[in-house]
């Protein structure tokens, strides 16, 4: 055997210094592929905002009202029937959801129905309504979805 043919292959150091350079990379990328807790706040703000502002045009197609409820845990959509509220069912994007983090606390100002822990926002008919500012807090992590009243929802 010549000394060529012993530094055909890899060392053991050689392979053990590759396997953990790509057990680092492994772990950089998992670590920033993961959302973090306020991603996912920010994420769950993102689609309220754009279901609120679907719920406002639908709330204007239909002549009727429409409601948004959140409590701690999850969030709804609800259409003022003959008598009372019932759950929207007929339009899918607008079903039940649970928050990605929970339990959330929920503020909107100017403070309206808020009954039991359960927040209520409703849309009219109008395509004015009262503009709001609607606080998401989980932890130390907090996300505003703010509405100006005439259709647009931006998240901050």
């Amino acid at each position: 055997m010549t000394i060529s043919d012993r530094q055909r292959g890899f060392t053991l150091l050689e392979l053990l210094v590759v396997l953990v350079i790509v057990g680092i990379m492994l772990g950089v990328v998992s670590f920033n592929a993961l959302p973090n807790g306020r991603q996912r706040l920010q994420n769950d703000a993102q689609r309220i905002a754009l279901l609120l502002q679907l719920a406002r045009e639908e709330a204007i197609v239909r002549n009727r009202p429409i409601a948004f409820e959140a409590g701690p845990n999850s969030y709804r959509f609800l259409v003022h029937g003959d008598q009372s509220w019932e759950p929207l069912s007929d339009v899918e994007m607008l079903r039940q959801r649970e928050f990605a983090l929970s339990p959330v606390q929920l503020f909107i100002e100017p403070a309206l129905n808020i009954n039991e822990g359960i927040l209520r926002i409703s849309f009219g008919r109008e395509p004015v309504d009262k503009p709001f500012a609607l606080s998401l807090v989980v932890g130390q992590d907090k996300v505003v979805i703010r509405a100006d009243g005439v259709g647009h929802f931006v998240v901050e």
